[in-house]
């Protein structure tokens, strides 16, 4: 896909189902992605979800207290969270050890 339209795609809206996020997009698409492709949204709780705020000019999302973004150009091509097992890892001890 060419990058430069990838680029101009913006989020419209966000819908976290059970098990995926439904984000549809200023190019008349719908992105469905499991839920499980990004860690902290699975190990957040649902108040902690639900408290999310666009970034970037509707280029993508940010969940502040899961410390959790996700870009409109990653959920276009497909990409689950970068974040290394280890980083997760220490991220979710630290959120067990409150």
């Amino acid at each position: 896909m060419n990058n430069s339209l990838v680029a101009e795609v913006r989020a419209q809206s966000l819908v976290e189902r059970k098990d995926s996020l439904i984000v549809d997009l200023s190019d008349g698409r719908s992105i469905t992605v499991p839920l499980a492709w990004y860690p902290r949204l699975v190990h957040g709780r649902p108040e902690e979800r639900n408290n999310w705020r666009w970034i970037g000019d509707r280029k993508g999302i940010h969940w502040p207290d899961l410390d959790e973004d996700i870009s409109v150009e990653n959920l276009i091509l497909g990409k689950a969270s970068g974040e290394s097992q280890d980083s997760f890892r220490r991220w979710l001890e630290k959120r067990t050890a409150h």
